[in-house]
């Protein structure tokens, strides 16, 4: 199925574990993590999808990720969750553009990862109003991050970074944000986080 052409217009937030502001963002990923290392959840709803003509709108996924040090340097370890609301060929559809097999921007994240996991479906709540974003898997992960308010008390925005999944980001903060699987576990409450709105394609 990577062969197959696909869009997905939708949006996105991401956890880690660096400080505020995460440095790789103005280094396309060069700089030494806060801590050393990178341990980042990201979720994925996506609004409106097509992978090769099959309808993916209103699924959605979740990524952890961690690199023992700059995300530049890979050996990182990936795990994939889909939601188990798909189908079939929704599932195949969705692991396919998440673990980067079918290009696009997820694709930008292989030269990062050496190891991939085993892909799980899993009943993924995810919300937002715009400033709160949250996701949740029962026993695995359960994430919030708020916009960090600037002038105006508006969200800060930043614009032209050099991350895969979009050049503008929100600035945000992991109000409550925990991950624990495969042996994996990533406590990054009080760290920082990101959201954009995504419009991604192979194409």
């Amino acid at each position: 199925m990577s062969g197959k052409s696909w869009k997905i217009e939708g949006e996105y937030f991401e956890s880690c574990n660096c400080e505020l502001l995460c440095p790789c963002l103005l280094t396309h990923a060069q700089a030494r993590p806060t801590e050393g290392h990178c341990d980042v959840v990201l979720a994925i709803h996506i609004n409106r999808g097509d992978f090769g003509g099959v309808d993916i709108s209103g699924l959605n996924a979740v990524q952890a990720l961690t690199t023992p040090a700059e995300m530049s340097k890979g050996n990182g370890t990936m795990a994939v969750y889909l939601d188990s609301r798909a189908n079939d060929a929704q599932r195949a559809a969705l692991e396919a553009i998440f673990t980067g097999a079918a290009g696009g921007p997820p694709a930008l994240m292989a030269p990062m990862v050496a190891k991939r996991l085993p892909t799980k479906s899993a009943a993924i709540q995810y919300s937002s109003d715009g400033r709160t974003w949250k996701v949740s898997i029962a026993g695995v992960t359960d994430v919030t991050v708020a916009g960090v308010t600037g002038a105006g008390d508006k969200v800060v925005w930043l614009e032209n970074v050099g991350h895969p999944f979009s050049r503008r980001l929100a600035a945000a903060k992991g109000t409550a944000s925990s991950y624990h699987d495969h042996g994996l576990k990533f406590e990054n409450s009080g760290r920082n986080g990101h959201f954009s709105a995504i419009n991604w394609s192979n194409a």
